[in-house]
Formats: structure tokens, sequence, C-alpha cells
């Protein structure tokens, strides 16, 4: 197991990059702490994978320093880092059986047979694949075989870290639960550090103690992923993370503050601020309906959507702002309904230029 660092650590497949646009990775500083698990979370192309390779070793960076437990690892190998990566598609012998699958890697290093064995039987038993121990690989199911792959990585006592490059592409939707859930057990069990890449915000929010959203090559923000929910750092983390995303409103200039006319919301922002770009966002959780309208603002309710337990209304402001809220009240609401809006000032962020800036509100 290791901390992994990087330190100004950034690539470019060009050989003499000209500015930050050659860049597939900009360079980015993070440290990620050993046993955690991580998620590198964003849309196809932003440099997640690119980052993973680095790490492990298959892509040497342009710029910066890797460090593992302090020690530079940037122009060590593969094999000299001892890490594990699963790949989309499960990598295994389908000649070998399961037990032989999880062994190949030990007898690769010389291990005596009686020490394979009690290795093999313990994380056999801890990824639930004992039972099938002795049955051919290639007669399994896909979910089983990921496990195997991932299990011919922790079957090492000497892994740093466990890298897993969306690795539950290839699994049935009903089976991506359970993986995951088995994931973190065995991160619990193990203490090894786990890196998953992936474009799916439930995946990575359910998956990780941190989530690192990126795009366009950039990190945009790394935290919890109750942070990234509540205090998204720009619009598009706010909009990436959620379903569905993030709210927001327009600001008019009113004295010395803001005023937010879809949610009759004052807000005093920073001194420097320019007024002119300013935009509220709120979560579609966050925002409450009420019948009794009153001197509440007001917004017509254009569609509704089901989902089991929750209903999706999107809406129209008073002044023809779309937004939507998400809530399992309101059963009784249909099409075409008038509702009053209600929002606390603690759930309101207020955006300049697309950055969340802090800010102070009032009703």
């Amino acid at each position: 197991m290791a901390e992994i660092t990087l330190k100004g650590l950034g690539h470019s497949y060009f050989t003499t990059p000209r500015g930050d646009d050659d860049y597939a990775l900009k360079p980015v500083d993070l440290v990620w702490e050993d046993g955690k698990t991580y998620a590198l979370l964003g849309p196809s192309g932003c440099g997640k994978t690119t980052m993973l390779n680095i790490i492990s070793g298959l892509l040497k960076p342009s710029d910066g320093e890797l460090l593992f437990d302090g020690k530079d690892v940037t122009e060590a190998g593969t094999s000299a880092r001892n890490i594990a990566q699963v790949f989309q598609f499960p990598v295994i012998y389908t000649t070998k059986s399961v037990r032989q699958n999880l062994a190949f890697p030990l007898e690769c290093r010389n291990w005596a047979p009686a020490r394979i064995a009690d290795r093999v039987a313990h994380i056999a038993a801890l990824l639930e694949l004992d039972d099938i121990l002795d049955a051919p690989a290639r007669k399994l199911s896909a979910d089983q075989k990921q496990l195997i792959s991932l299990g011919r990585g922790l079957v090492r006592d000497d892994v740093s870290a466990v890298l897993l490059d969306e690795p539950l592409t290839v699994i049935d939707p009903q089976m991506k639960f359970s993986l995951r859930r088995k994931l973190r057990e065995i991160n619990r069990a193990t203490g090894i550090t786990m890196i998953l890449v992936t474009h799916d915000q439930a995946e990575a929010m359910s998956f990780a103690d941190v989530v690192v959203v990126m795009k366009d090559g950039r990190v945009q923000q790394a935290g919890p992923p109750e942070e990234l929910f509540a205090r998204p750092q720009n619009e598009f983390v706010g909009y990436f993370i959620g379903s569905p995303p993030l709210n927001l409103f327009a600001t008019q200039a009113q004295d010395a503050g803001l005023y937010c006319p879809a949610l009759g919301v004052n807000i005093t922002p920073p001194k420097q601020m320019k007024n002119d770009t300013a935009k509220v966002g709120v979560r579609p959780e966050h925002i409450h309906l009420s019948q009794e309208i009153g001197d509440l603002p007001r917004a017509t309710i254009k569609a509704i959507e089901n989902l089991g337990i929750d209903r999706v209304f999107s809406l129209w402001t008073a002044g023809g702002e779309p937004f939507k809220v998400k809530s399992r009240r309101h059963k009784h609401l249909v099409q075409g309904d008038e509702v009053g809006l209600t929002v606390s000032p603690d759930d309101v962020l207020l955006f300049l230029g697309s950055q969340r800036v802090e800010c102070s509100l009032s009703n």
C-alpha cells in the first residue's frame, strides 16, 4: 500500500506543447492517502485515463513528479511500482481454472506451493469465489471474470494500489451495485488504495471516499461526494454531479447587492464582485413546492417524471426560466398547476463567471 503524490504532474502527447490546449492532462497537485478509495470522474477525453496510465507506469509524464510514499517513481517502470490494474474488459486466462488464474502471478514470483495455496484460498474467500475455484474461467459470467481479474492483482501481498479503469462497464446493471459493494469491502479488509476511473457519477459517488472531477484535462474539484454535491466549486461540477443537475437562475443588481426574482432571495456578494454576470444555483432536491402561494415566488409545472418513490417536476418561473425540482412529496400535483417556491438560504449558491463565490443571503 502507498500514499500517492502528484506534484505538478501533467502530460502532452505533443513533443513540444505550446500551451494548455496541447495538454491531455494539465499539471496538477494531488495527494491520495494510503488505504482510501478514489474516483476519477469526468466525460470522455477529460484526461482521467491519461492520469491513471501515468500512475501505473504505462505512460511517462511530460511534466512533474510522481511519488509513492515520498519516493520518486516518475522514471520507474511498471513492475517496480507494484501496481495492479483492472481494465474495462476482464484480463484472465480462459484456458485455466479460477484457482490457476489466481495462482499464476505468485507462481511467476516463485512462491512456495503451500504459500500460494493459502493466499489463493484467502483471496477467493474475500471475493466469494471459493465455491468455483476449480471451475473453468471461460464458463463464468462477466462479473465473475472481472472478480478474477481483480483477484489476480490482490493475490500479491506487495501491491501499492489497485487501479480500476472503468471495470464495471461490461457488468450487468443489476450486478454493478453488488460489485461496487464488494470493492468497498475489499478496500476495508485489505487497506489497499483503490483508484477508479469512470464517467458514471453514481458509480463514483457510491464507491469513493474522494471524487476527483475532471474536464478538458484539468481537475475541477476533488473532495468527498457530499462536498461536491453541496458545495460545487464551479458550474461544471454542479452540472456533472447530481441528477437532475444543479439549477441556475439569473440575478438582478439591487441597492448594494443582488436579487434573484425566481426564488425571491436577496444576496450580499463579495465587495469586489461585478454583479452583471452572477447566477444563483440550487439543487433540485432543495427547492420546495407549495400550493399555498400567497406572496411566494411562482412557477408553473410543465411536466412530471415518475421515478418510483421520487418525482421530477419540470417547471418554468414567472420570468420564463426553466428548472427542475426532485421530491418525494406532492403526489397530487399535476401538469399545469401553479405553485409557490421556497428555499433555505443555506442551500443557495452564488456563481460568478462559472466559479462559486461565498455570499450571505436573506429572504
